[in-house]
Formats: C-alpha cells, sequence, structure tokens
C-alpha cells in the first residue's frame, strides 16, 4: 500500500468538513478570494444555518511548478455553517441587491460554554459574525471548474 498523493484528488471536487479553528483555517485557505452576489448568501433560522453559494479560486490546483501552465480556475462552491444561533454584519448594505462581496477569511472566536462566533471577513471593510453552538462547517463544491473571468489570481500585494 502506498500513501495517498496530492495529485491523486486533484481533479475530484472538494468535501470539506470543520470542527475546529485548524479545520476552519484549512476552509478559510480554499475559500480566501471567493467572490458571490449578496443575493447568494442566505440564514435559515429555524434550522440554524448560513449558507453562501460562492465562486471559489481553485487554490489547491495552484503551485509554483504549473503557476504557467494552468490556467486560473474558479468553481461554484457550497459554503455552510450549522448550529447558528444568530448572524450579524458591518459594513454591507443587503438592500443592494447587484453587490458581489469578497470573502477574504474565516475566523473563529471561541466564547463561553462552547458558542463561539465565526467572523467572515470581506473586501472593502465588511464583516459578518456567526454566532454558533458549536463550530460545524461543510464545503462542497458543486460545478466543475470553469475558467476565471479575470485569468489572474489575486495578488494582495505580498
Amino acid at each position: 500500500m502506498t500513501d495517498a498523493r496530492f495529485e491523486d484528488g486533484e481533479e475530484g471536487p472538494l468535501r470539506l468538513t470543520a470542527d475546529d479553528a485548524d479545520g476552519l483555517a484549512v476552509i478559510s485557505a480554499l475559500v480566501q478570494d471567493a467572490v458571490f452576489p449578496i443575493s447568494e448568501m442566505t440564514y435559515v433560522k429555524p434550522r440554524h444555518r448560513f449558507a453562501v453559494m460562492l465562486n471559489r479560486l481553485r487554490w489547491e490546483d495552484r503551485d509554483a511548478a504549473r503557476k504557467a501552465v494552468r490556467p486560473v480556475e474558479r468553481v461554484q462552491s457550497l459554503l455552510v455553517f450549522d448550529e447558528v444561533l444568530a448572524v450579524h454584519s458591518a459594513g454591507i448594505d443587503r438592500g443592494q441587491k447587484d453587490t458581489v462581496l469578497a470573502l477574504l477569511s474565516l475566523a473563529f472566536e471561541p466564547g463561553v460554554a462552547g458558542v463561539g462566533r465565526v467572523i467572515l471577513t470581506l473586501a472593502g471593510d465588511g464583516a459578518l459574525a456567526l454566532t454558533v453552538e458549536v463550530l460545524d462547517v461543510h464545503l462542497r463544491d458543486v460545478t466543475r471548474p470553469y475558467l476565471a473571468p479575470s485569468g489572474k489570481v489575486p495578488d494582495h500585494g505580498l
């Protein structure tokens, strides 16, 4: 038997779950620079679920060896947070239905007795704060990859 290799899974859709801060950090890295219309996020209060349909950059397909060979791709993914007790936003106007948001990162702030907050940091000083009973996050690709319209990888001035 041989160990699994990163290359073995490169073309398959992602299906990840996070139940701690380390797992959330992995998902955060994969959704960095994802874009989505403001209309593609929803909070279903009776189910304690917050979900976002986003167009994420396929960071798992970017490395120095293939950067010049492989075109930049995005894929539509569903990002779901379960056990959400409340959702708060800052710096975004939900009334602007044509707004496209860019997700920069996800972070977990633990609280008392297991309750905590997941912070979704958005470009342009926007943010969402999800009060969660426990950390229960799922990322699932739902379409095949497609060529990124810009053809470029975001450069954060690094």
